[in-house]
Formats: C-alpha cells, sequence, structure tokens
C-alpha cells in the first residue's frame, strides 16, 4: 500500500500521482503528514492529512484511503478529535503506530467502536535493545509497560498477543522491524 506523504502534495494541482494509481490499479493508500525532510532542497507544501484525505475523496472516489494515528502524540482527547476529523475527510481505516502495551490497544479499539470504525492495522515494532528502547521513548513519547524488556522473546509475545487482538475483532496487524533478524522475529511470532 503507497505512503502518501501529504507535505508533498500541492492543493493547486491535481494529485500528482493519480494515473500511475490508476494505471496499476492501486485502490488503497495510506495519507501521513510526513517528517520534515532532511534534504531541505525538497519542496514541500503546507498540506495537511485532512486536506489530501479530501482531495483523494474528491478526485479518485474509488480509492480506499488510509491515515495514520498516533497515540503517543499528545492526549487522547486530542488524538480522537484528530481521527475524527480524518474521518470527515473521508478516511475509511487507520494504521497506528506501534503500540507496546496492550492495555492502551484496547483504550484505542474502545475510541474506534465508538467510531464506528472497524477497519484498523494495528501497529507493532519489536524493540531489541536499550538503545532502540530510548529511541521510542525520547523521539516517539513511549511509555512502556512495566513488564517490557528489549528482548527478541518479549517483542514476539507481545506481538502474539495483539495478533490474537486482532483476530479476535477481525482487524489487521502490521509490523515494523526495525534492525530485526526477520526471519527469527516471523518464526517465533507464526510457529
Amino acid at each position: 500500500m503507497p505512503h502518501i506523504r501529504a507535505m508533498d502534495i500541492d492543493l493547486s494541482q491535481p494529485l500528482p500521482m493519480k494515473e500511475y494509481l490508476r494505471a496499476h490499479n492501486i485502490r488503497e493508500v495510506l495519507v501521513i503528514q510526513g517528517d520534515p525532510p532532511q534534504d531541505m532542497r525538497h519542496k514541500v507544501y503546507p498540506t495537511t492529512t485532512t486536506d489530501v484525505l479530501r482531495k483523494f475523496h474528491e478526485e479518485m472516489p474509488e480509492v480506499k484511503t488510509y491515515a495514520g494515528i498516533d497515540q503517543y502524540r499528545g492526549s487522547m482527547s486530542k488524538e480522537l478529535y484528530r481521527i475524527e476529523r480524518k474521518l470527515q475527510s473521508g478516511a475509511a481505516g487507520f494504521f497506528t503506530q506501534p503500540f507496546f502495551d496492550l492495555r492502551l490497544v484496547g483504550i484505542y479499539a474502545d475510541m474506534f467502536e465508538s467510531l464506528g470504525v472497524t477497519d484498523v492495522y494495528w501497529g507493532v515494532s519489536p524493540v531489541l535493545s536499550d538503545r532502540s528502547q530510548s529511541y521510542w521513548e525520547r523521539k516517539n513519547k513511549v511509555v512502556f509497560p512495566k513488564s517490557f524488556e528489549p528482548t527478541l522473546d518479549w517483542s514476539i509475545q507481545f506481538t502474539r498477543e495483539v495478533l490474537q487482538f486482532a483476530d479476535e475483532r477481525d482487524a489487521s496487524l502490521y509490523v515494523m522491524p526495525i534492525k530485526t533478524n526477520l526471519e527469527a522475529y516471523l518464526e517465533g511470532v507464526f510457529q
């Protein structure tokens, strides 16, 4: 599924990938805000995710649009507001940032259910070192549960728990393995 960065879209022009998506019969996209570019020569626009969701809804209504949520960005009430705005702008489903606590997954599942959202991709990411844990804490403001350990075993077990949670709700799971032995991780999850 292509990831479309809102900051790359000039709202005064037609969607630049429209013909490509149609030619390749791509029917789903994920619209995210996008991080500031490292190379400042890359042109970006003051375009928001909701702007691009609306633009897809108007120019390519046949494409199912997903939006991201970041449960660590701020308060839950503010994230709920952002989710509602994205739904109003045409989002059909959501991808979450990786979770590390099943209790928080349950709270967000309740929020989605109260809004009638059934198409959710629950994110998980193995964290296998103190350095990686520190990155998630500093950069993404993650608060790990007391039981957390930055090990492959913990990550495999947690992924299994979220997979079971998603299966019980007819939802989906996506994994974001960063610096992970993918074979060992997936073998552990699906054994």
